[in-house]
């Protein structure tokens, strides 16, 4: 089916919402050591004076990362983030991340307080997905059973009858193929066509794309891999075809750490989020790692292979948000409960796999 190109968001009002100036992340990278690790310590105490526990995504920080690990928390992909702040008991969760995890967070755990180190870290995906639009594009498709990737808001879920994550969404499509259903698809194009053409679903989809994976640029892939052949490609199913059709192994965040771990290449070139690489590097210790290519490091760059939102997460600011409990995720009850029917759909679909 073609794309719906009618209500694709302007890459300019992207722009537009892009944060200005220098990160977080960056502005934290020139911490010194000591004062890292005072603000470590104080939040370490401040989880187990709050009942909290940090839940952070790969793209975040290394030192985030890191101190989800060494709290007790967990570092993942958006599904094994939702599973583990669902089943653990403490009753505030800290999610680093952008805002459609924290909200799926909250939609799983009404009862609990979310906490996020900044509110304005959001995702092109989600942006260029609005709920009004959205609404309007199912209601003229109603033979369509309607899934929507993660990456978007909780109205947009709550008009859902699924939600997935990259790590699940081929199967889920495919599950519904066998029943017959027809797809209507948002919000990323390049995730819709991949999982229609490895699953032959008749599909309908938004016209989104994410502002990382949507750079990597395919000519310039096959020049890095004629000067470097030796090199594996590891792809995230969010960038475009051309970049997809030259991997050695296709797959969500956690299934290409695996596969960095697990394939004989001494050398990756990495099509997602740089963000990434830390957790790359403690699986698979030696190997190298160097992003695929984009669009170039100047104007012409939007994200330069890293979320820009992402790099909103801070130390400093995880500290302000737990000391003050401010930066709290807040989801209508009425849009939260339709919301969750499909999220636990996907959460109960990904048990029946694993049993």
């Amino acid at each position: 089916m073609p794309l719906d190109t009618s209500r694709v968001l302007d890459s300019e009002l992207i722009r537009k919402y892009l944060p200005r100036g220098r990160t977080i992340e960056e502005l934290e990278q020139e911490l010194e050591p000591v004062i890292k690790q005072e603000l470590k310590g104080r939040i370490k105490a401040l989880l187990k004076e709050k009942d909290a526990v940090l839940v952070a995504h790969y793209y975040v920080s290394a030192d985030l990362q890191e101190l989800a690990a060494e709290t007790g928390g967990f570092t993942s992909d958006s599904l094994d983030m939702a599973r583990f702040g669902h089943e653990h008991p403490a009753s505030t969760l800290a999610v680093a991340g952008v805002r459609f995890m924290g909200e799926t967070a909250k939609i799983l755990n009404p009862e609990k307080k979310v906490l996020m180190p900044d509110l304005e870290a959001t995702c092109s995906l989600d942006l260029g997905c609005p709920a009004e639009d959205f609404a309007a594009f199912c209601d003229e498709h109603p033979d369509r059973t309607v899934v929507v990737y993660a990456n978007t808001s909780a109205e947009v879920k709550a008009r859902s009858d699924w939600m997935v994550t990259s790590s699940i969404a081929e199967k889920v499509v495919a599950h519904l193929h066998e029943k017959g259903k027809k797809i209507l698809w948002a919000p990323d194009k390049y995730l819709g066509d991949y999982v229609q053409r490895k699953t032959g679903a008749d599909l309908l989809s938004w016209d989104g794309a994410c502002v990382v994976h949507e750079e990597f640029k395919a000519q310039a892939l096959k020049d890095m891999r004629i000067e470097d052949p030796e090199a594996g490609v590891l792809v995230h199913p969010e960038s475009p075809r051309g970049i997809i059709e030259q991997a050695d192994f296709v797959g969500s965040t956690t299934q290409l750490i695996q596969a960095a771990r697990d394939l004989p290449h001494k050398k990756f070139i990495v099509a997602t989020d740089r963000g990434i690489f830390h957790r790359m590097r403690q699986a698979a210790p030696g190997k190298i790692f160097i992003p695929a290519p984009i669009a170039g490091e100047t104007v012409d760059c939007i994200a330069c292979a890293h979320c820009p939102w992402m790099a909103m997460n801070g130390l400093q600011n995880l500290t302000r948000a737990l000391e003050t409990g401010e930066n709290e995720i807040h989801v209508d009850p009425q849009v939260g409960r339709r919301a969750r029917i499909a999220v636990e759909r996907m959460l109960e679909f990904s048990r029946s796999l694993r049993k």
